[in-house]
């Protein structure tokens, strides 16, 4: 089955991408929750037009989304956590808590945004993260946890 994505949606296409899928996922959970649409002849004119009207927004986000990338990349950030003596961290780092340190330095990145490279990070030390910030937009960043 052919649908016409309406939202982004991880793992399977963003906005006004024509993806295949099988039946039953396209009929009992993506067109029920908003998140497609049939991919119809009148639909796919239908996003032509939306996607020629919209082309030009989505060559200035891009655009705001490269330069907000090469900021990134410079910046290293410091994420406190508590930690015993051996620099084992009480917990783990997640990155909600990234996203705040990114917030605190001024750079708005939403969490979900947010791929941390280890699965979980237990201690002291010097990490990276990818954040997607645009379709193909993506910066990496390099952050420090310390002890609070």
């Amino acid at each position: 089955m052919e649908i016409i994505l309406k939202k982004d949606l991880k793992g399977l296409g963003y906005k006004n991408d024509i993806v295949k899928v099988k039946n039953g996922y396209g009929r009992n959970f993506l067109i029920p929750q908003g998140i497609a649409v049939l991919a119809t002849d009148s639909n796919k004119k239908m996003q032509a037009e939306e996607i020629k009207q919209s082309s030009f927004k989505e060559q200035k986000l891009r655009t705001e989304a490269t330069a907000m990338a090469d900021k990134l990349a410079e910046v290293s950030v410091k994420v406190g956590a508590k930690a015993g003596e051996s620099g084992k961290i009480f917990g783990s780092v997640t990155n909600i808590q990234l996203a705040d340190a990114l917030k605190k330095a001024g750079y708005e990145v939403d969490r979900k945004n947010i791929e941390m490279n280890e699965d979980a990070i237990k201690s002291l030390g010097t990490y990276t993260a990818k954040v997607r910030l645009f379709k193909e937009v993506s910066a990496t960043v390099n952050f420090e946890v310390i002890a609070e």
